[in-house]
């Protein structure tokens, strides 16, 4: 099996959704340079040094007590996990990015978001934030793929004959 390029990265940024302790929603995100090279990845979780166990995963109750007040989303993640500049790249994401993490990918210098799902089109922050990357000239596209699936092996493969291992 040959994946392409997008249905790659788009896999980083679906499997680093797995590090997400959200119970309701999970999203990943994975930024490519020009060279097709990752340059940062992330999920939505909260901030380094504040424990998953001591705030609050509730979409329910008031500001403080909800999630909301806490979580980093994937798009920010990655962009502040990012190694180099951004200026030109595209960015993986499982969701539509919220009004709040275009304004970082806009000005991040990102170039293209790529996306799987836009469970939200029809919201104020969905609506929003096509508005905003429109305005800023950045691109947006759902990947088309025919993959529903790509299997993960985390058993090595046996070596076949002939092979020998050496150090």
């Amino acid at each position: 099996m040959v994946i392409s390029w997008d249905e790659y990265f788009m896999g980083v940024a679906l499997f680093s959704m797995y590090r997400s302790k959200d119970p309701s929603t999970q999203v990943g995100a994975c930024i490519v340079n020009e060279d097709k090279h990752i340059v940062g990845v992330g999920y939505n979780g909260m901030p380094n040094g504040c424990s998953d166990q001591a705030f609050p995963w509730s979409r329910e109750g008031n500001f403080g007590s909800n999630k909301y007040a806490y979580v980093v989303h994937a798009e920010l993640n990655a962009i502040l996990n990012a190694s180099t500049s951004l200026k030109g790249s595209r960015i993986y994401v499982s969701l539509f990015p919220c009004n709040e993490c275009c304004k970082a990918i806009i000005q991040s210098g990102i170039r293209e978001v790529v996306y799987l799902s836009d469970k939200y089109k029809d919201t104020d922050a969905t609506i929003a934030s096509k508005r905003m990357l429109d305005a800023a000239g950045v691109t947006y596209r759902r990947l088309e793929t025919q993959l529903k699936e790509v299997p993960v092996n985390f058993v090595a493969p046996e070596m076949g004959a002939g092979d020998e291992q050496t150090e």
